[in-house]
């Protein structure tokens, strides 16, 4: 799993001689009806509209992360409709790695849920079969090629474990969403683990709105 910043909002207007932050660009917006817009200060206002659940003036920035997941886990990315996606389409480029996961044991009462409480036994099984199963699907993904088969059909040959690369860009209102969502316990730890390293990036560039937030 790799996360990293691709873009942020870059705003071409100066308020009291200063260049804006992306923080800043949302509360010069927020103030379109104010004869103060441009204020220099606004971590007040920011934490005044997440209280009061203003959410339309967090509309105003974007951010867009690379995101190095698998095939298991870029579906429920993907989920998330308010965003704008680029994916690795395995139909021009070649598959490159599978990745391989933690075992965890199936929580009995709830289905969202795993435990970290595998004998060492179960552990070692689970590790050798998604092994087996990488090893055995590239052989025959890259034996399909040979016999020049398209890539867009070859592709079924490959476990969900396959490696593949996104880009992910929502304004600042669909990060908060997305990681509210996905940072929770009941989400996928391979997934909550990308959301966790998205909210690092994400305090770094917007510092106000996540100290508001709890975050940071």
């Amino acid at each position: 799993m790799q996360v990293r910043l691709i873009s942020v909002t870059n705003p071409l207007i100066e308020v009291d001689n200063r260049a804006l932050t992306p923080e800043g660009l949302i509360a010069y917006c927020a103030r379109v009806s104010s004869p103060h817009q441009e204020t220099p200060d606004y971590e007040k206002l920011l934490s005044y509209c997440i209280r009061n659940r203003h959410w339309s003036v967090f509309e105003m920035v974007d951010m867009t992360v690379e995101i190095v997941t698998s095939r298991a886990i870029s579906p429920q990315i993907l989920r998330h409709r308010s965003f704008c996606f680029q994916e690795y389409s395995m139909r021009y480029a070649k598959a490159q790695e599978v990745e391989k996961y933690q075992p965890r044991r199936q929580d009995d009462k709830n289905r969202q849920n795993s435990l970290d409480d595998l004998t060492p036994e179960t552990v070692t099984w689970f590790e050798a079969a998604q092994e087996k199963v990488a090893a055995t699907g590239m052989e025959l993904y890259e034996a399909a090629l040979e016999k020049g088969i398209a890539k867009e059909c070859a592709r079924v040959l490959l476990p969900l474990g396959t490696q593949t690369r996104l880009y992910m860009k929502g304004s600042v209102r669909s990060w908060i969403h997305y990681l509210e969502v996905r940072t929770d316990p009941s989400t996928q730890k391979e997934h909550r683990d990308i959301a966790d390293a998205v909210r690092k990036i994400f305090a770094e560039q917007f510092p106000v709105t996540s100290r508001a937030m709890g975050w940071a």
